[in-house]
């Protein structure tokens, strides 16, 4: 059985995320990775059992790695615009270090893994997003409560609460707004965007 060596397995992920970034899910082989990678055929089998595992593994440590960075000092229990405030600045922050990974979800998010992904994230009482899912409940709960917003389902809460940033990131990452013309993103077009999210969302 051939050792398993750290440093190749990240180079292994590292240019996986790369290629599905650049060719798409469907442009993936482990062909073409293993040439990107300068490695034999057989090497990534060393470290997943297939395809399918490598991309599944990938999906769900970057997404803990995520979710950990986007909860950083993130309090369930702040007002809705303190509390929302923390959620952007790291959102933001992590987006901007890691402009290959908000592409690569992007990918993710469309395809079948996606709701691998969710299941294996949420399911049982040890799902690792549950953390994650109690505290964002527990912060609309809270909001509602203290009259600062109507009440409301997450699904509806998360569309207008992170939708203005994401869209903003997304045309940053291509480079050109709704328009065509070029576009690069802003600390001060960000916190505009978010002043009108706390107006739209407050009652």
């Amino acid at each position: 059985m051939r050792t398993r060596d750290v440093s190749k397995e990240q180079l292994v992920k590292q240019k996986a995320i790369e290629i599905i970034v650049k060719h798409g899910l469907e442009g993936f082989t482990i062909n073409k990775l293993a040439k990107a990678c300068g490695i034999s055929v057989g090497t990534p089998y060393v470290y997943y059992k297939d395809k399918d595992d490598l991309i599944l593994k990938i999906v769900l440590e970057e997404g803990t790695l995520m979710e950990a960075a986007m909860n950083q000092d993130f309090d369930p229990d702040a007002t809705l615009e303190d509390g929302l405030r923390v959620q952007w600045r790291n959102r933001f922050a992590y987006m901007m270090k890691n402009p290959l990974l908000g592409k690569f979800f992007d990918q993710i998010s469309s395809s079948t893994y996606h709701h691998q992904f969710l299941d294996m994230f949420t399911s049982g009482s040890d799902g690792f997003l549950q953390p994650f899912k109690s505290n964002m409940e527990r912060f609309i709960s809270n909001a509602v409560k203290r009259g600062e917003i109507d009440d409301m389902t997450i699904d509806v809460y998360w569309a207008i609460a992170f939708g203005p940033l994401y869209t903003l990131m997304r045309f940053h990452h291509q480079g050109r707004s709704i328009t065509g013309l070029p576009f690069k993103v802003t600390e001060e077009l960000i916190w505009s965007a978010f002043d009108r999210v706390i107006k739209a969302l407050k009652n």
